[in-house]
């Protein structure tokens, strides 16, 4: 029991810190004078990161699998 809680805290500590960063680093592109933009590309990406973040809350809200693999990219 005490490894499969160690190995939780161990991969948490990992998987957030390293989704923080990114995070972070998706802020960086909001740098106007080294990036182009329009408004509508911006709530998408923040769109899928909330949808995402929904996700993650209801498995551990639910304590069920959910399988679904989606990714992240712009409608045209």
């Amino acid at each position: 029991m005490k490894d499969k809680k160690n190995k939780f805290l161990e991969l948490a500590k990992l998987r957030v810190n390293k989704t923080i960063k990114s995070i972070q680093l998706i802020g960086n592109l909001s740098n106007k004078s080294h990036y182009t933009y329009s408004s509508e590309q911006v709530n998408q990406m923040i769109s899928a990161l909330d949808k995402e973040l929904k996700k993650v809350k209801d498995k551990f809200k639910n304590s069920k699998k959910n399988d679904e693999k989606d990714g992240f990219e712009f409608k045209r």
